[in-house]
């Protein structure tokens, strides 16, 4: 399993602390979770108030909360809220997920409410995937002692059961400004990709490691596109954007990649975000994209800059939110020390306005269908040769005209497959037959009257 000591690293509560009034948890051994409320004192009737009995008292929860961090920390806390996103609530999570040495899990809250969650994680080392269980932001208490910084995500009543009340506790500004700045610091040096989805509950935010490193060298497209692409790149990171200074060139820059599918934009894309030493954030566009989400994404890229944001699949932005997506990227703050990159598998679907403006994106670029040259070189980076000789490689790759990257990726693992069962692997045949299936998927006639056949290299 990973990262067995993710619970452990967080450390406990120092159980000695009092609580005020009738909100002392009695039942605070050495050996069990500490709670702030359990239900065994609301049914005795310790939680009356007003002659009501209450188990989800906010005030008296929030009341001692105060007084743990009054009796810990020696200083009155005071109260802050999270205008307009939460990315300091992921950076937390993400803290808890990798049982970072200077966060400490306080106390539970509520005794009837989850304190923990699991979730199963997929690892490169499939040994190392597994269910991963730890601490759940909600319900619990977090302390970061040397900012005298915490957070509770306070469980409370509403119409339509449980919501939540997200509340930052701090000595004052001062000592928040420096937590603050402390956990951009350790973000920024993480060199974790940071990956925006947007879902039907709102915009979720993860930090994962990069999936194996893309070179520069690993992209195969024209050589003069690929200079211009990585020119533009690697001098908008160099020395702060000196460059934009001296030109008197506003510091923002936006490409557009768009091509068919499997041609080699993602692994494009891959290689900048490895090569360059600056954030990098991924953008999932779908159907729950909103003007809520893109504030969202650009006010958290503004915090990070310089930086690149990659917008994967811009066609699929809904209608209703382009209007205000044009006027983002129009706003003077909004790109800022930002490299933006957007990607489309179909660009007669992108609003034109994009295009048609500067300031949106400067250039768009092509990814074209490989030519005969890049076809063979990229089968030899395969392992093609494995299979054939200079004479017959040179064959393939003239016959697997109109094939994408990916097409031959499958051509090569179709003869990978074949050599491994029956001895050899006939490549003339496999590629006739991969045609014959291109032609099929365009036509949408599938089935053949006089025979069947078994798609691949089966």
């Amino acid at each position: 399993m990973k990262n067995k000591s993710n619970m452990s690293n967080i450390k406990p509560l120092n159980q000695q602390v009092q609580f005020n009034q009738s909100v002392q948890p009695k039942h605070a051994l050495l050996n069990e979770p500490l709670f702030i409320q359990r239900s065994s004192d609301y049914k005795t009737g310790s939680f009356a108030t007003g002659g009501k009995q209450r188990y989800f008292d906010y005030v008296a929860m929030v009341d001692n909360i105060m007084a743990y961090l009054r009796e810990s920390w020696g200083c009155e806390p005071r109260l802050y809220y999270q205008d307009e996103n939460n990315d300091v609530w992921d950076a937390l999570g993400e803290d808890i997920r990798t049982g970072y040495q200077g966060l400490r899990h306080a106390a539970s809250l509520y005794d009837l409410v989850e304190t923990a969650q699991f979730r199963f994680e997929t690892e490169r080392d499939r040994e190392l995937s597994g269910y991963e269980i730890r601490p759940s932001a909600r319900n619990n208490l977090f302390a970061y002692d040397e900012f005298r910084v915490a957070f509770a995500r306070i469980p409370r009543e509403n119409q339509y059961g449980l919501g939540c009340e997200d509340l930052i506790f701090a000595e004052n500004d001062a000592e928040l400004g420096f937590f603050l700045a402390d956990m951009r610091k350790r973000q920024l040096e993480s060199r974790k990709l940071i990956l925006f989805s947007d879902t039907r509950d709102g915009l979720e935010q993860e930090r994962m490691d990069p999936e194996g490193k893309v070179s520069r060298d690993d992209v195969f497209m024209e050589e003069s596109l690929k200079t211009q692409i990585y020119r533009s790149v690697d001098e908008f990171f160099t020395n702060e954007g000196s460059f934009f200074r001296d030109y008197g060139i506003p510091y923002k820059r936006g490409i557009l990649l768009y091509g068919k599918p499997g041609n080699g934009k993602t692994t494009l894309v891959r290689s900048i975000s490895a090569s360059v030493d600056a954030p990098v954030a991924y953008w999932q566009i779908t159907e729950y994209t909103s003007s809520e989400s893109i504030t969202e994404v650009f006010a958290a890229a503004a915090r990070m800059a310089p930086m690149v944001l990659v917008i994967e699949d811009m066609d699929s932005m809904p209608e209703s939110c382009r209007s205000y997506f044009l006027n983002t990227l129009d706003g003077a703050a909004s790109k800022e020390g930002v490299f933006l990159i957007g990607t489309t598998n179909y660009p007669e679907r992108i609003d034109p306005a994009l295009m048609n403006r500067a300031g949106r994106f400067d250039r768009s670029y092509e990814v074209k269908l490989p030519n005969e040259s890049l076809r063979r070189a990229y089968l030899i980076s395969k392992g093609l040769g494995r299979f054939a000789d200079n004479v017959q490689l040179a064959d393939i790759a003239k016959r697997t005209e109109g094939f994408t990257f990916a097409q031959l990726g499958e051509l090569y693992v179709s003869a990978a497959l074949q050599r491994h069962y029956e001895g050899e692997a006939e490549l003339e045949r496999m590629v006739d037959e991969m045609k014959a299936d291109f032609g099929k998927s365009r036509s949408g006639e599938w089935m053949a009257a006089d025979k069947s056949r078994s798609m691949g290299f089966m």
